[in-house]
């Protein structure tokens, strides 16, 4: 008798009401499904909604693995109540294509925090209060240098600000914000009204990462699309929604972000970088987080800002944040190796049960 095929489940927030007649060859991760497929993968879709919680628990717990494409932070609510049940199945011995304690570990901006002294790092702040954010936010507006400030869990630039005393020689008093929310205009405000702005970023766990702002973010953001522990492409965007409006301009004439242009993981001016993330940051991020490199999402990204020019005039780089939660689109040349490692790891998951 031959072995039974692999199941999988492919994880999504929509309507529930749909999931008799939905197709997942017709949604956005059609593609995906199709990858999925061709290595010999039993591929279902499961739509997720809290109020479905349990069915869809009921629903993973039958499969052999699950993927997860499912926002962090949504209009109606958050991934708590899903995490919980994507620890539970995992614990029931289902491959779970990001678990939520990696995610924890590396997918949130608190790795900007912990990883700071590592070469991708930068000067690099975290307040854990909204007290201490109260405290020593002035302290560090006063050296001078615009900040950007971002909520510990978000996406599409929600709760990330760059923020700059109008006078740093008075910190406490007015300062000059942009939130990086496309279409947000650049507005000055005291400091106290921006703090209590920033107080929801501080509910339940919630925290705040601070990081110096890159002159160089002119130039764009490198994403690495990563498949385990090797770049599978690349994405580059040359316009940020913080590019700042040229001097005497209003926020208004500011460019607004363009689109995401995709590449494969040979692009030759890349390699560098490529190689970098595989040989060098991988290994020393998984020993700082104490995470175990065969334990690494089946697809995520890392942007990269550009750094100063070190001293033979090369570029370097500077991690502005890892995706883990939501990871689309990407390149299609990622197609083909996050199927084989979906095959290769839910295998592995099923041997070991």
């Amino acid at each position: 008798m031959s072995e039974r095929t692999h199941r999988v489940a492919v994880v999504f927030a929509g309507d529930p009401s749909t999931r008799a007649i939905l197709k997942l060859e017709e949604t956005r991760l059609g593609t995906i499904a199709k990858a999925l497929r061709d290595v010999g993968l039993d591929v279902e879709a499961a739509i997720y909604a809290d109020e479905v919680a349990d069915e869809v628990r009921e629903q993973l717990l039958g499969v052999d693995g699950v993927l997860v494409w499912v926002d962090p932070v949504r209009e109606d609510g958050n991934r708590a109540k899903l995490d919980r049940i994507l620890r539970d199945v995992a614990s029931h011995g289902v491959f779970v294509s990001s678990h939520p304690d990696v995610i924890l570990k590396m997918g949130t901006k608190e790795v900007l925090y912990r990883t700071r002294s590592m070469s991708w790092g930068t000067d690099t702040r975290l307040y854990m209060t909204l007290e201490q954010f109260q405290r020593e936010l002035p302290q560090c507006l006063a050296e001078g240098k615009p900040r950007v400030l971002k909520q510990h869990r978000g996406n599409d630039g929600i709760g990330v600000w760059k923020v700059e005393a109008v006078d740093p020689r008075a910190p406490m008093a007015r300062v000059r914000v942009c939130h990086a929310v496309r279409g947000s205009q650049e507005s000055e405000e005291s400091l106290d009204e921006f703090v209590a702005r920033c107080a929801q970023y501080f509910q339940g766990d919630g925290r705040i990462i601070d990081q110096v702002y890159q002159p160089r973010l002119t130039d764009g953001i490198v994403r690495c699309y990563l498949v385990r522990d090797r770049v599978a492409g690349f994405g580059e965007q040359l316009i940020n929604a913080l590019y700042p409006v040229a001097p005497g301009a209003v926020r208004s004439d500011a460019p607004q972000p363009g689109p995401r242009l995709y590449y494969p993981p040979t692009r030759p001016d890349f390699q560098k970088l490529k190689n970098r993330l595989e040989c060098e940051w991988l290994p020393e991020m998984c020993r700082v987080l104490s995470i175990d490199p065969a334990e690494l999402p089946v697809i995520w990204d890392a942007d990269f800002m550009y750094g100063a020019k070190d001293a033979a005039g090369e570029d370097t780089h500077v991690l502005c944040e890892i995706n883990i939660s939501e990871v689309y689109p990407f390149p299609d040349e990622a197609l083909i190796p996050l199927a084989e490692e979906t095959l290769r790891r839910v295998h592995a998951r099923r041997l070991s049960r």
